[in-house]
């Protein structure tokens, strides 16, 4: 770890156990109790963005991973 500091190499901000197409729940904010499922993770600034069913579409959100389980 020293090494990578050294070389400029940093470990990742956030340990984010999803995937891309993993069915998730979102947990909090306007969406929750809502299923989707992930198009993009990006694990630098630990967001989500989860495509949800919503007036007969799919339609992406951005979250924070914090506001995700995977289900």
């Amino acid at each position: 770890k020293e090494l990578q500091k050294r070389m400029g190499v940093e470990e990742p901000k956030y340990k984010i156990d999803i995937a891309l197409d993993d069915s998730v729940k979102i947990v909090d904010g306007p969406f929750k109790d809502t299923d989707g499922k992930v198009a993009e993770v990006d694990e630098e600034r630990g967001r989500v963005k989860v495509l949800i069913s919503m007036f007969g579409r799919e339609t992406p959100v951005e979250l924070d991973f914090l506001q995700v389980k995977k289900i």
